[in-house]
């Protein structure tokens, strides 16, 4: 996935808008139960061929977007345990089964340490 929101998430939803893989909902489309804008882990991009990711651009929150873990195979335990401890819904499709990063990688940013991904940092522009 890449990014993440936190809780210093103001909810005022201008990154929605913003994202060319519609991976941010708004909290009422969140597909789980959460108090700020969500990303969808399964649908983000980090929007490899923009400078920053477009979210960071428009949120007026500094720190509200952090770095995630790849969504790639090498993250696939990562992301499926945080899908069962109910950090993160990950889309179920019907034939398909679940998009984990082992079905269905996304690329990232090979620039930004694993560190600074394990710490979720913030974005910064």
């Amino acid at each position: 996935m890449a990014v993440m929101i936190t809780d210093l998430c103001i909810n005022c939803d201008a990154c929605i808008d913003e994202c060319p893989a519609t991976a941010i909902v708004s909290v009422d489309d969140a597909p789980l139960e959460t108090e700020f804008t969500y990303v969808k882990p399964e649908k983000c991009i980090e929007c490899v061929d923009s400078t920053v990711p477009k979210c960071v651009d428009v949120c007026p929150t500094e720190g509200a977007i952090v770095w995630d873990m790849p969504y790639t195979a090498e993250f696939n335990d990562y992301y499926l345990g945080r899908n069962e401890e109910g950090i993160y819904a990950i889309r179920v499709h019907k034939k398909q089964g679940i998009f984990s990063p082992e079905k269905k990688p996304k690329p990232f940013r090979e620039s930004i340490p694993m560190d600074a991904r394990e710490a979720h940092e913030p974005v910064e522009i």
